[in-house]
């Protein structure tokens, strides 16, 4: 069983991240290698705010549930942002830098890197993040007005996270 494991572990990098191409501006740096990819299927969470008398969607927190290549929930991804497996272990990020594949369809692919660990597990020793591969997930186009200012939409998203260590 554990060769099993050990077996889908190795090769599920190589999943999700077979037939893509992570874009020079988003590579992690030297020395780090894949040790998770997983699908996350979910919201992206906007809420309606005013600034400079321009009524705007601003992005509040991404809530979704991270899947292995069989299908079965693994962890989830929510405010912080936060990535938490599921045997416990944590982490926090902040993006370094994105790029845009398909702006007028879906969110930006993202470079993350790790600022803080909680828990011991798969993701202690994570350093950086990739999203890819992302469907969806842009701010609503209108409905942001003074009549809904503060409330908030939920609007679909897809995307491949990669999780990188030393």
């Amino acid at each position: 069983m554990v060769k099993k494991i050990l077996f889908l572990w190795v090769l599920l990098p190589a999943t999700v991240n077979a037939d893509t191409s992570i874009p020079e501006q988003i590579r992690v740096p030297a020395g780090n290698k894949p040790v998770l990819s997983v699908h996350a299927k979910g919201d992206q969470i906007y809420q309606c705010s005013v600034d400079n008398n321009e009524y705007a969607w601003k992005i509040q927190a991404p809530d979704a549930r991270l899947y292995d290549a069989q299908g079965q929930i693994v962890g989830n991804h929510y405010a912080g942002p936060v990535w938490e497996y599921k045997e416990g272990s944590r982490i926090v990020g902040r993006i370094v830098n994105k790029i845009d594949i398909a702006p007028k369809s879906s969110i930006s692919w993202l470079l993350v890197e790790v600022i803080g660990h909680k828990g011991n597990g798969l993701f202690s020793d994570v350093k950086y993040i990739n999203r890819i591969n992302t469907h969806g997930g842009l701010p609503p186009l209108s409905g942001c007005d003074a009549n809904h200012l503060g409330s908030e939409k939920r609007v679909p998203y897809k995307a491949d996270y990669i999780f990188y260590a030393k």
